[in-house]
């Protein structure tokens, strides 16, 4: 088959690779009809994740036709359509009984910090991952969610990550009716953090970012008020946060874009142009710009070793700080049904679609933010 494969840092390559195989008796194999490039993606081609080994295909964000089924799977045939949580969860290990699949306790034996996850660093179990003309699923019967008939693929491909991770962003921050939300990133989470926290009745809704195309998207997509932090003095945005808030402060500050974040006043201090895993300016800015007893969420991916939290100011203002994996699957039916409803346009996002062999060049623009590029879909096989 054709797949994506890793060469190391900003080097990835479509090359051919084994077919994958039904391997245990829960197991299907997907034929990949459509898949997309994640944030988080972007932050295992740039090398900052440990343990990203030469050889790996990326992609947690995918659907596809159930092409191969094994013997052990009772709730799928040949032929089904799916879309499959990036989680890979067991469903009867004592974290997924409790809905918590984002830390079920067999899916990884590589360390006891996170479940396993599709296409990611060997830190998540070594996973082969979607952007491929097919994978391999295990646990067939706990995480893919078949397609209804109505719907297609690009409908509720995002059910596989970044639109349950916005929605449990918005549910972590605790939103009450009125309540003002600012989200750290434009970005596609950023986007979904900010159409969830709508729907759970927040009063105003800020997205803060630099890049102009992000923000008029943003502006357009999620009808929520825009902050360029460059006109904020580049640092000062907590000044604006509050400037915008009688003095406060934000109820409620989410990070939706981890390691990446550009603008760190720790780069200032250090000279570097990017501190090793990455700089945590969005999580700062966040502590920093909530009000005092508010709710900071972080669902931004951050790697070791440059994770520095002030703790001081999260205590000394009494902040309330959540950080987790989404368990997507918990949230899939609701948010099927919020799609169904049109009350979010998932595939609304999607700016670029290729085929698999572009993904080099896709990773590329969405690295650099090129062609106002804001989600990018890669189609591996006919639907």
């Amino acid at each position: 088959m054709r797949a994506l494969s890793y060469r190391g840092p900003n080097w990835v390559e479509v090359k051919t690779k084994p077919d994958p195989r039904i391997e245990h008796p829960d197991d299907i194999v997907l034929r990949i009809t459509r898949s997309a490039i994640c944030g988080s993606d972007l932050h295992l081609y740039s090398g900052l994740v440990p343990d990203t080994r030469v050889g790996t295909t990326f992609g947690h964000e995918f659907a596809g036709v159930v092409e191969e089924v094994g013997p052990g799977v009772e709730s799928l045939k040949r032929g089904d359509r799916v879309v499959v949580p990036f989680n890979i969860a067991c469903g009867t290990c004592f974290f997924c009984e409790r809905g918590l699949t984002s830390v079920c306790d067999r899916s990884n034996t590589a360390n006891e910090l996170v479940g396993g996850v599709f296409g990611y660093s060997h830190t998540t179990g070594g996973y082969d991952g979607g952007q491929a003309e097919y994978v391999r699923v295990p646990y067939a019967d706990v995480g893919p969610t078949k397609i209804p008939d109505d719907m297609e693929f690009e409908d509720v491909l995002f059910l596989s990550d970044i639109l349950p991770t916005g929605y449990q962003a918005a549910e972590m921050g605790s939103i009450k009716p009125g309540d003002t939300v600012a989200i750290f990133g434009a970005g596609p989470v950023g986007l979904f953090t900010a159409k969830s926290a709508w729907l759970m009745g927040a009063g105003r809704v800020i997205i803060i970012d630099h890049y102009d195309y992000r923000l008029e998207f943003a502006r357009n997509y999620t009808k929520a008020e825009i902050l360029d932090y460059r006109e904020a003095g580049g640092h000062d945005v907590v000044g604006r946060l509050r400037k915008m808030t009688e003095g406060r402060g934000p109820d409620v500050c989410i990070d939706a874009v981890g390691c990446e974040a550009s603008g760190s006043v720790l780069n200032k201090v250090t000279g570097k142009a990017k501190l090793q895993a990455g700089s945590p300016t969005g999580l700062y800015w966040a502590v920093q710009s909530v009000r005092r007893a508010g709710h900071v969420v972080a669902i931004g991916v951050y790697g070791p070793p440059w994770n520095l939290v002030p703790l001081g100011e999260l205590m000394n203002k009494g902040i309330t700080l959540r950080a987790a994996q989404c368990s997507v699957k918990r949230y899939q039916p609701h948010l099927l049904e919020h799609i169904r409803a049109g009350r979010i346009d998932a595939k609304g996002i999607i700016t670029h679609r290729a085929p698999l062999d572009a993904a080099p060049d896709l990773y590329h623009l969405f690295q650099h933010k090129l062609d106002d590029c804001v989600k990018c879909v890669l189609v591996p096989n006919a639907a």
